[in-house]
């Protein structure tokens, strides 16, 4: 995020604090008080009682983007919100970022969502290993986690292995 100290008042948005896992209360009251908000959200599948759902958790956890109505940059009635921990500040002035960071999050937003880019890699593909131990040896995909962790299956030592390896230090074959 980037931060700045001076912004124009009508492309800045403040960065707020919110309590833990209280983010949807503080954007009620917020929006309540006039406050145009944002919250980035992410899809996330978790798993509970061997069952797997999808649900959405806010990109940047206990954090929002909020934007005074008008030209107004009052934010000390933000500090007394509810739902809001504080107003994240750089010394003594409030912490902004630049309207164009927002824009951007929400022009990578489907149906609500921050989606990540595709993953170029596929369940089954042949893939090389590179910038790592096993340089040079071929593998196959068996599984790709949401951190772009990619686990692959290699013959290591005449035996199948399985191994965890980060997007980034493979190539297709």
């Amino acid at each position: 995020m980037t931060s700045v100290a001076a912004p124009e008042p009508s492309r800045a948005w403040l960065v707020v604090s919110a309590h833990p896992h209280k983010e949807r209360v503080a954007i009620e009251n917020l929006e309540r008080q006039g406050f145009e908000t944002y919250c980035p959200l992410i899809a996330k599948r978790i798993r509970h009682a061997r069952q797997r759902h999808e649900v959405r958790r806010p990109l940047f956890p206990g954090y929002l983007f909020v934007r005074a109505p008008g030209e107004s940059l009052s934010w000390r009635p933000m500090m007394s919100t509810r739902g809001v921990r504080s107003v994240v500040r750089v010394g003594d002035q409030p912490g902004y970022v630049d309207e164009r960071f927002v824009a951007a999050l929400r022009a990578r937003e489907i149906d609500g969502v921050i989606v990540a880019p595709a993953v170029p890699f596929e369940v089954g593909q042949t893939v090389r290993l590179a910038d790592d131990v096993f340089s040079g040896h071929v593998a196959t995909i068996l599984e790709i986690d949401e951190k772009d962790r990619i686990t692959v299956l290699m013959d290591l030592l005449c035996r199948p292995t399985r191994i965890k390896v980060d997007a980034r230090r493979i190539s297709p074959v």
